[in-house]
């Protein structure tokens, strides 16, 4: 089973950002301080070269995992409930009022 694989330029392409943006995206998932919709999230690459100085390439199923991540689905609203008045002291034991 082959995947299919892009380069930095077309996977930037598919994402809708510049490839300066990727590259620190990259650069921000290998550190493991890149958040998408409030979750960490590691993106998987291969960087070839014999020092790993090559070129990058992504698989497409990598890039379409990110654009789901990255997707956002309404949410019904919940409605707040409104305070209920506290009518009781906690701690007093005794009738309230003026003594007789």
């Amino acid at each position: 089973m082959s995947a299919e694989f892009l380069s930095s330029q077309a996977a930037a392409r598919r994402l809708g950002i510049s490839v300066p943006s990727l590259y620190e995206w990259l650069a921000r998932s290998d550190c493991g301080e890149f958040i998408v919709r409030g979750q960490p999230f590691t993106i998987e690459y291969l960087q070839g070269g014999a020092r790993g100085q090559g070129r990058i390439q992504i698989e497409v199923s990598e890039i379409e995992r990110l654009r789901e991540a990255m997707r956002v689905r309404p949410q019904a609203i919940r409605c707040r409930q409104r305070p209920q008045q506290v009518q009781h002291f906690p701690g007093i034991t005794v009738p309230l009022g003026r003594p007789d």
